[in-house]
């Protein structure tokens, strides 16, 4: 899997190189104002950037299981906030 802009990506279709997937069907035809009560939901919190010390060996655990490792700790971290909250 490759990263491109959509700029890429439109030239990329100009040009013929991109293709459906095989049985991708077509998005229905939406009706006028489908979208008109629509709200847009974050429900991605403001995140803190922050300076943290970590053993090597949990640092590599997380490293070891490829892209995302920040993202995958936080994750831990938001379990443990969570269980911790549940046993008030």
């Amino acid at each position: 899997m490759k990263a491109a802009s959509l700029s890429d990506l439109r030239k990329m279709k100009d040009r013929g190189e991109l293709r459906p997937s095989v049985g991708a069907e077509h998005a229905p035809e939406l009706p006028d104002g489908f979208w008109d009560d629509a709200v847009l939901v974050n429900h991605a919190t403001t995140k803190e950037p922050i300076s943290l010390r970590v053993d090597a060996d949990v640092l590599a655990f997380f490293k070891a299981q490829g892209k995302g490792h920040l993202t995958r700790m936080n994750a831990v971290l938001r379990s443990y906030v969570e269980a911790q909250r549940a046993k008030r």
